[in-house]
């Protein structure tokens, strides 16, 4: 069995950079952050270039779409850094911290609803890069999802962002046809032919959008775009999924600000240690979404971000 000769401080040390120690050796694993799951080309080889010249030369793939490259001795981590760093990349992503954000290719998606990309590079830049000297009782993960076939899993986020296309109805127009195309294009049932008209149930409905544009007399021919935001949802050892703020919110600006104040709530009110969902769990919903709609938060924002809190938060990976 090799000798391990790194300290403990010094695997600490490094892991804060993103370097995480590759089990019974002194050799670790660089996680290298992708933004939002999206790199050029030649970013691609130059991460390959560093695997090569640095690391054990392959690439891991992790599931918050960042890329590590393992097989790294100590000694050429800072070699690794600078490398990288040439072509534009960065490493990090561990800590009781925003986490990089995860977003699905709803930008290119046949059911995209909104830019994803476009949206979680700015949620990046605000928030993972803007908030990263900002302390958390533990870590906070974000994911963009295009549709509501919600495949980055965002209900299982700290904070997920869903995108919206709530159908505009003119029950006026509606004929109220036997063979009805809304009611056989909705995915989910919510539509349905009752008594002659078209009901949509809105218990059901997840304004995916499928429906608006498919009625031969015009009945849903445009809807509103929005977006759906859910908060508390964890993935691990422990699962809870996410609840979702009871309003459509109608603009990227406005779920950035919802982003910002769940962020500050979070290190407010969080106790060291604890996820999202647990502070939830233990201050109320109501009382979260309240603090989330409203703009009182962000008077005290200043304070709450210079406030010395959660020096040790309870991240451990």
């Amino acid at each position: 069995m090799a000798t391990l000769t790194i300290s403990k401080e010094d695997e600490k040390r490094v892991k804060a950079m993103g370097f995480l120690s590759n089990k019974g050796t002194d050799n670790f694993s660089a996680r290298v952050i992708t933004v939002n799951g999206r790199i050029s080309a030649e970013q691609y080889m130059a991460i390959g270039e560093a695997a090569q010249k640095y690391g054990d030369g392959n690439l891991v793939f992790t599931t918050r779409l960042t890329v590590e490259v393992p097989g790294i001795p100590y000694e050429k981590i800072e070699a690794f850094k600078e490398f990288i760093e040439s072509k534009g990349l960065t490493t990090g992503g561990t800590g009781s911290k925003v986490r990089p954000v995860v977003s699905c290719k709803g930008t290119t998606c046949q059911y995209g609803l909104i830019d994803t990309y476009d949206l979680s590079t700015k949620i990046h830049k605000a928030f993972y890069e803007g908030y990263r000297q900002v302390k958390l009782p533990h870590k906070f993960k974000i994911a963009v999802g295009g549709c509501p076939n919600n495949c980055v899993k965002p209900d299982l986020n700290d904070m997920g962002i869903i995108g919206q296309l709530v159908p505009n109805f003119d029950e006026d127009m509606c004929n109220g046809c036997k063979r009805c195309s809304i009611e056989k294009v909705c995915p989910i049932g919510a539509a349905r032919v009752v008594d002659g008209v078209l009901e949509i149930d809105k218990n059901l409905c997840n304004n995916c959008g499928r429906c608006v544009g498919n009625c031969h007399f015009d009945a849903i021919e445009d809807g509103t775009p929005g977006y759906k935001i859910y908060i508390g949802g964890r993935w691990g050892k422990s699962v809870a999924k996410g609840q979702e703020l009871r309003k459509i919110f109608s603009s990227e600006e406005e779920v950035m600000s919802a982003i910002e104040k769940t962020i500050l709530l979070f290190r407010e009110q969080g106790k060291t240690g604890e996820r999202f969902a647990q502070t939830i769990d233990r201050l109320g919903f109501d009382h979260v979404e309240k603090e989330i709609l409203s703009d009182d938060i962000l008077s005290r924002k200043e304070e709450i971000l210079n406030a010395k809190l959660h020096e040790t938060g309870g991240a451990t990976c």
